[in-house]
């Protein structure tokens, strides 16, 4: 059976994938999803934008990172 895709991280589970800046560092994208929805909904533009990647560093973890001029 296919897994479903979520709208933010794609194939990657979301509870594999860690905020990596701000407030929120350190909270998977499934716990902000759950927790604030309107948070995940401004994560859900940026994607929509290009000003959003998901890359996994060294230690195997998936972090999500806005570019930086969209946080000022």
């Amino acid at each position: 059976m296919a897994q479903e895709q979520s709208p933010l991280t794609g194939i990657i589970e979301e509870d594999k994938v860690v905020i990596d800046f701000g407030e929120f560092e350190g909270k998977s994208v499934l716990e902000i999803a759950d927790t604030r929805p309107e948070y995940y909904q401004f994560l859900l533009e940026q994607k929509d934008s290009g000003n959003f990647s998901i890359r996994r560093t060294k230690d195997k973890i998936f972090r999500l990172y806005i570019h930086q001029t969209f946080l000022n």
